[in-house]
């Protein structure tokens, strides 16, 4: 017999048309997707990016993401680099207000110093979102795109926690730029993680004074943590992080050496403070953390001279960062999932996840995911 039937529609969904069919229908919530955006139509103005040096290879990175994802979604952007001067910083910012720039996404040399950049930006109309480094000391920011630092901080920890043996580990720890907030981060959520095992005796610090003094602290206020940092910090830069470990191993005796944990911020300061451990004599081994997934240090952790890095998967942190500006050009606000205290207003925000690499899983989580080529590489199995 012929059953009675009323077939439903089928709907062909491809970029032109996801918003209206998925979102704007009700059949998935917004909130559930990044990089959606408002409607192209909706969509206007230009997008001005400020990032901090050409330097460090992270930073061009973003840049040619940034390029290429604007490009694609029609907006006109311009990209300037600060290169580690708060002045030019502030110069670049001026320069974009006056080229009339809707959106302003700047990742802050220096977080206090970038405030009055912000708000000259927030007196001409301008959106501004802090990337990856959260501008302090004023209420001119409207939305933080970044990684959850203290996660990053707190998985480096965990590495070398999940590493060590035994009791009387020599720890050695270094830090990022003082100017920096999320150097407070990372170091914050190591000294969660480490602390209880420095307590302990699993490790102790070779390397400042300042450290050992604070040692039985669990949480430690931020002026505490400065006086650390004041100790170990690298400024971001690998000569000062290679120059500053070879005096901490001229001054250690060989008892401070033998098998060695450090706390390294970055990937680039990682490489430094491993050449100059691995060229040691009383250094028998170390582990050495990092983050960034730099090229550089993903081959260091093939050939074995760099222990891991956190990966911070950049595509991410910039489809939020382009997602926010399009929301903010189209009217809209931007995903809100917490909000980070500047000192002076609870910044909105939305972190984007972390991920340890080693040589346990550097393949699936560099190659495979399509983070980087397998051809930057030699070794990788």
């Amino acid at each position: 017999m012929d059953v009675p039937a009323k077939p439903s529609v089928v709907v062909t969904v491809d970029q032109d048309n996801v918003k209206a069919a998925i979102v704007d229908s009700g059949y998935w919530p917004a909130d559930n997707f990044t990089g959606l955006g408002a409607d192209a139509a909706e969509v206007t103005g230009s997008v001005g990016i400020v990032l901090p040096t050409k330097d460090e290879p992270r930073w061009i990175q973003d840049e040619t993401r940034f390029k290429e994802a604007f490009t694609a979604a029609g907006v006109d952007v311009e990209i300037l680099f600060s290169q580690g001067d708060s002045a030019k910083e502030k110069a670049n910012v001026e320069a974009l207000i006056t080229k009339g720039v809707k959106v302003l996404i700047i990742c802050p040399q220096d977080g206090a110093a970038a405030a009055a950049a912000a708000e000259a930006a927030k007196e001409a109309g301008i959106k501004v979102i802090s990337y990856d480094r959260l501008i302090l000391n004023t209420d001119a920011v409207d939305y933080y795109v970044t990684f959850d630092s203290v996660a990053v901080g707190a998985a480096q920890g965990q590495y070398l926690v999940d590493k060590a043996t035994g009791t009387g580990n020599p720890l050695y720890l270094y830090a990022g730029a003082s100017s920096d907030n999320n150097a407070f981060l990372f170091f914050q959520g190591a000294w969660a993680v480490l602390q209880p095992k420095i307590a302990d005796g699993t490790f102790v610090i070779k390397n400042s004074d300042e450290a050992i003094a604070l040692q039985d602290k669990a949480e430690l206020t931020r002026d505490e943590m400065g006086k650390i940092l004041g100790q170990v910090t690298t400024n971001w830069d690998f000569n000062t992080a290679k120059n500053l470990a070879e005096s901490n191993l001229t001054k250690a005796t060989a008892a401070d050496k033998g098998n060695v944990f450090i706390l390294a911020p970055n990937d680039g300061t990682a490489r430094a403070i491993a050449d100059a451990f691995g060229t040691d004599t009383d250094v028998a081994s170390y582990i050495v953390t990092g983050q960034d997934a730099e090229i550089a240090s993903v081959q260091y952790i093939i050939d074995g001279k760099q222990s891991m890095t956190v990966l911070k998967d950049v595509r991410t942190l910039v489809a939020d960062a382009i997602s926010a500006a399009q929301a903010f050009l189209g009217g809209t606000t931007p995903p809100e999932t917490t909000t980070y205290n500047n000192s002076t207003i609870d910044v909105p925000a939305k972190p984007s996840v972390v991920v340890t690499v080693d040589q346990d899983n550097v393949k699936a989580a560099i190659v495979d995911s399509g983070y980087w080529p397998a051809d930057n590489f030699t070794g990788l199995k």
